[in-house]
């Protein structure tokens, strides 16, 4: 099949669009606006490849979005583009609102005029696969409760409003008009390839720089961690396989404290960079706590029991294979994040023309 794949030059895009290129037959148009969250380094690996395409475009222009379904041709669509940072959401709700909702329902558009011309053949296979979070369910009370595809909606942050919103419009498309839709939300992803500003790389690279290790209020707060490849995989399942309308939460299995996280970052870079930055004898020293974020969840939990049980996607890695190969992966490609850090792999989009 040719895929359509939105914000495919971001984290989670180009892990979805590296695997669909290396590990199946398909191919993959990638859409992606290139803000400072694309980063076409991450995808050099299939850049030249003969199933692979690039479309620099903004998912809110209409007619630049049916331009491209009209040329390219998808079979179906995952549709990743998204602005995700909670901090940058608090600072500037804006962008937030355009591209989540705004965003999504553009392509929503396109999608159905697409769809609906279709031939039959084509149209019975069409699949709009919208990828969201767990953020939308906001935060659980109880030690023991978990996210389920029918949790209530109560999102904190402008971020996670808006990508409830999505959520709902996505849903409201299948309903109202009959497009064929597969919804995921997923718990934090972590792994190569990271935008240096979410936590693991942050502290990954702070500490390697013998930075402070800033950590909000106690550290408490609990996430569900998903490997990226991981995730890659079980999206690529859904839609191969989920059915019409149906939500299919993803979570990694590994609930960890955030001050947890920190602390098993620093003992791995204890043990594979013993050298230390001068004055800190072990890199727990760079822990500094800071004044929590306005409205900060404190907990998010998945069951993923119904896409084990429906689709028989699992996990593969467990937190600590996960994050010691996301280490490993920091230190063996500085190349990668120091021209995150100083900005020069912005640089590339330069070049980077529609129609590309």
């Amino acid at each position: 099949m040719k895929i359509l794949v939105t914000g495919g030059a971001g984290f989670i895009g180009s892990a979805v669009v590296r695997h669909i290129i290396q590990d199946t037959a398909h191919s993959v148009v990638n859409v992606d606006k290139l803000t400072y969250a694309g980063n076409l380094s991450s995808l050099a690996a299939v850049a030249n490849h003969e199933r692979y395409a690039f479309e620099q475009a903004d998912i809110c222009d209409s007619a630049l979005m049916t331009r491209i379904f009209a040329e390219h041709q998808p079979d179906v669509i995952m549709h990743l583009a998204a602005e995700s940072h909670v901090d940058r959401s608090i600072d500037g709700p804006a962008a937030f609102i355009q591209t989540n909702i705004v965003g999504t329902y553009v392509l929503l558009e396109a999608a159905r005029a697409y769809w609906k011309a279709l031939p039959l053949e084509r149209q019975a296979i069409f699949k709009f696969h919208h990828i969201s979070t767990d953020e939308v369910y906001g935060d659980l009370h109880g030690t023991d409760d978990l996210f389920t595809e029918t949790t209530a909606y109560e999102p904190s942050s402008p971020y996670s409003a808006s990508k409830a919103s999505s959520d709902h419009l996505v849903r409201a498309w299948n309903r109202t008009f009959g497009l064929p839709v597969v919804v995921t939300n997923c718990s934090n992803n972590y792994g190569p390839y990271h935008f240096p500003e979410k936590l693991i790389p942050l502290v990954i690279l702070n500490a390697l720089s013998g930075k402070p290790l800033p950590v909000y209020g106690k550290g408490d707060q609990v996430r569900d961690w998903l490997y990226v490849e991981d995730h890659a995989r079980a999206l690529l399942t859904v839609l191969l396989k989920g059915e019409n309308g149906e939500t299919y939460n993803i979570g990694g299995h590994n609930e960890k404290q955030n001050i947890e996280v920190v602390k098993t970052i620093c003992a791995l870079l204890d043990e594979l960079v013993p050298a230390k930055p001068a004055g800190i004898q072990q890199y727990q020293d760079l822990i500094t706590y800071v004044a929590d974020r306005p409205g900060h969840d404190l907990r998010y939990a998945i069951d993923a029991s119904k896409i084990a049980r429906e689709l028989g996607w699992v996990p593969q890695e467990s937190f600590e294979t996960g994050l010691r190969k996301t280490v490993q992966w920091y230190l063996a490609n500085s190349d990668w994040w120091r021209a995150v850090l100083d900005g020069s792999y912005q640089l590339e989009r330069l070049g980077q023309g529609q129609g590309q």
